[in-house]
């Protein structure tokens, strides 16, 4: 059997590039990939601009399609909230117009948020099932939030084949220290380097989440894309139901150091936790797909701190 052409958009992004390495050495014969490019100007096309999308679809003919690009950062999509809706919202919507005029036999693996489900998290009970209601707190976890109803719309009335994917908080090495475990190894790297006083400046350390390893969250996308029934809009967790506390990491990383580093509070970096626990049941995504999390928490911030060293 011919492999499936798979399209990634976001490629270039943390996620997409653990994706694209894990096709080519372990899916090679199952999976092909094609670049999301846009014909007219050989480039990735802006997500936001659905003539753009259209000409890239019509150029790679997928059979699979994994939706990565976003503005990702809550932070920054706080920033510029208009491009944040643009891409986030708008984008997911091109790229299932385009596949469903284009491609319609494609499947569509979107990547969403646990940021959609926002207050509902401090209803409880905890960890959330799918089907718990999505009351989105800030501006990125609204545009996932819309952009999770749409698409799971049109998988459910049968104009898509589509899986929606809420992954919880995942890291890895090559993350950006915008994200809080690569924030604090970045710091002890470079303590233990000599670049930096012996002084770690933290935030709030008192919010509990899910944390899963990056690689674990990339075994489940392939899943998902390599599944042979069809996924009319069924949402999943992707999350370990175990939610750890931010300082418990922050240990975690501090215990692999040989430097005596201490920790103090950087008002600039301190806020109040308008979620104090947010987890999430990964019990449907176990069953459809047979994925489960192999990697354990101290191997994922060993190997985060050994990148920055």
């Amino acid at each position: 059997m011919a492999a499936l052409r798979l399209m990634i958009t976001g490629a270039n992004g943390f996620v997409g590039r653990k994706v694209s390495e894990a096709v080519r050495r372990h899916h090679a014969g199952r999976l092909e990939l094609v670049d999301f490019l846009d014909p007219q100007t050989g480039k990735s096309p802006d997500i936001a601009d659905p003539a753009a999308v259209n000409r890239a679809i019509v150029l790679a003919r997928p059979e699979r399609v994994l939706h990565l690009a976003a503005i990702a950062a809550p932070r920054q999509a706080q920033q510029d909230v208009a491009r944040a809706w643009a891409v986030n919202f708008s984008g997911a919507l091109h790229l299932a117009e385009a596949l469903i005029e284009h491609s319609p036999q494609a499947r569509l693996v979107w990547s969403g948020s646990s940021e959609a489900y926002g207050a509902a998290f401090n209803r409880g009970p905890l960890p959330l099932a799918e089907t718990s209601p999505l009351e989105p707190m800030s501006a990125y976890g609204a545009t996932k939030a819309a952009a999770d109803i749409a698409l799971g719309q049109l998988g459910r009335s049968g104009a898509l084949d589509i899986a929606v994917l809420r992954p919880f908080n995942h890291t890895g090495p090559g993350q950006t220290p915008d994200y809080v475990v690569p924030a604090f190894a970045a710091q002890i790297a470079a303590i233990e380097k000599g670049a930096q006083p012996p002084v770690l400046k933290v935030g709030n350390l008192d919010a509990l989440r899910d944390f899963l390893d990056v690689e674990d969250v990339v075994a489940l996308y392939v899943a998902a894309l390599l599944a042979e029934d069809p996924i009319p809009g069924e949402a999943f967790n992707v999350s370990t139901g175990a939610p750890v506390r931010i300082g418990t990491l922050l240990e975690g990383l501090l215990a692999l150091s040989p430097k005596t580093i201490s920790v103090e509070t950087d008002p600039s970096r301190y806020a109040p936790n308008a979620v104090p626990i947010a987890s999430g049941d990964g019990r449907k995504a176990r069953e459809r797909f047979g994925w489960q999390p192999a990697r354990s928490l101290e191997q994922t911030l060993r190997d985060v701190l050994d990148s920055f060293r």
